[in-house]
C-alpha cells in the first residue's frame, strides 16, 4: 500500500533586538517533508559581543551547513530499510552527525578568516584555531522530518517545541538546568560536538506525526517570566493557526516577535512548520486564488521563504544581507 506523502507548511521571522547594531540571528528552511525532499528547520544565534565580532557570519555558517548535513541525512532515512538500518542511523544521527556539523562549520570559519584576516592582527603572530573561532560563536538548534522520523540537534539556548498530534507540546532538547546568565555552549567551544544535544522520534504511525514543529533563538523564550510561558505561546499560536489559519499567523507573526524582542532586549527569531492537513482546517472567509496559497504549496510562495530573493549561492565572504517581508 502506497503512503500518504505529507507535505509542510512553513513560516519564519526574524526580529532585530532593540538597541542592537545588527540582527546575529540566522534561519533557514526547505524541503516538503517527503522522504526525497526531507523538510529541514534551522535557527542559529550569533553571541554578539566583542569577542565574537564575526557571529552573525557564524551563524550563517552554521545554518548552511546543518541544511546540507540534514538534507542528505533526511534522504538516507529514506532509504534507510535494510535490517539494522535504523538502528545505524539513530547512531549516525547521535553521535556522527554532531561530529560532521561541528567540523564543517569550523572548516567554514577557518576558510573565512584566512581570506579576511583582521586588519589589526596584521604584522602579528596568527592566532590559534580557537581564538579565531571564536570570532564566529553561534548556538544551532536544526530538525528534519520525513514521513516516519522527526531528528532534531541543539548547541546552545533557544528552544525547540513539538505540538505533537495530540495537541499536547514537548521541549524534547531543553537542557536539564538552565544556563546561568548570558553563558551558553556554542559550537566554537572546545570538542563542541559533545554539547550537542539530539532528539530521535521515530514515527512508526502516519496519524502520530507532530502537527507542529517550532524553533526559536533564546529571544523568544527569555521574553517570558518563566519556562511555561513559552510552552503557552507555543500552545496559544497552534490553537490560532487552528482557528485564524496559516495566512492570519504569518501576519501576526513579526508583531509578536517584535513585542517580545521588546522584553527580552534580544534578537528574536522563529521558524515553525505546520503539517498540511492541519494547515488546511479553518481558512479565510474568501478563500485565496488558486496557486497563490502557502499552505497548499509552500515552495511556490516566496514570502514563506524571505531568502528566495538571495543568490542562489550567497557568497560567505560578506556580511550577511536580510531581506524581509514586513
Amino acid at each position: 500500500m502506497t503512503a500518504l506523502v505529507r507535505r509542510w507548511a512553513t513560516l519564519a521571522e526574524s526580529i532585530q533586538g532593540t538597541g542592537k547594531r545588527q540582527n546575529q540571528d540566522w534561519y533557514a528552511f526547505s524541503g516538503t517533508g517527503s522522504g526525497a525532499d526531507p523538510l529541514v528547520l534551522a535557527v542559529a544565534d550569533g553571541h554578539g559581543s566583542a569577542a565574537h565580532a564575526r557571529s552573525a557570519l557564524g551563524a550563517r555558517f552554521a545554518v548552511d551547513r546543518f541544511v546540507a548535513l540534514a538534507t542528505e541525512f533526511g534522504r538516507a532515512a529514506d532509504a534507510c530499510h535494510e535490517p539494522g538500518g535504523l538502528a545505524r542511523l539513530m547512531n549516525y544521527a547521535r553521535n556522527d552527525m554532531p561530529r560532521a556539523l561541528v567540523q564543517s562549520w569550523r572548516e567554514a570559519a577557518l576558510g573565512h578568516w584566512s581570506r579576511h584576516r583582521p586588519v589589526a592582527d596584521l604584522g602579528r603572530p596568527e592566532p590559534g584555531p580557537d581564538e579565531k573561532l571564536t570570532l564566529y560563536g553561534t548556538t544551532l538548534i536544526g530538525a528534519v522530518v520525513t514521513p516516519w522520523l522527526l531528528t532534531a540537534w541543539q548547541i546552545g539556548d533557544g528552544d525547540l517545541a513539538v505540538v505533537g498530534h495530540d495537541g499536547s507540546v514537548d521541549r524534547p532538547l531543553a537542557p536539564a538546568e538552565d544556563d546561568l546568565g548570558d553563558e551558553t555552549e556554542s559550537l566554537c567551544g572546545p570538542q563542541a560536538w559533545r554539547a550537542v544535544r539530539t532528539h530521535w522520534a521515530p514515527v512508526f504511525e502516519e496519524a502520530r506525526l507532530p502537527r507542529l514543529v517550532v524553533l526559536s533563538t533564546d529571544g523568544l523564550s527569555k521574553s517570558f517570566a518563566s519556562e511555561e510561558g513559552f510552552t503557552e505561546f507555543v500552545g496559544d499560536m497552534d490553537g490560532r493557526l487552528a482557528t485564524e489559519g496559516f495566512e492570519g499567523v504569518r501576519a501576526a507573526l513579526p508583531d509578536w516577535l517584535r513585542h517580545a524582542s521588546r522584553y527580552s532586549g534580544d534578537d528574536t527569531t522563529l521558524a515553525a512548520a505546520l503539517l498540511h492537513s492541519y494547515a488546511a482546517r479553518p481558512r479565510p472567509e474568501r478563500d485565496p486564488e488558486p496557486g497563490t496559497d502557502p499552505a497548499a504549496d509552500p515552495a511556490a510562495d516566496p514570502a514563506a521563504h524571505p531568502e528566495a530573493d538571495l543568490d542562489p549561492a550567497p557568497d560567505p565572504d560578506t556580511e550577511p544581507e536580510r531581506k524581509r517581508e514586513t
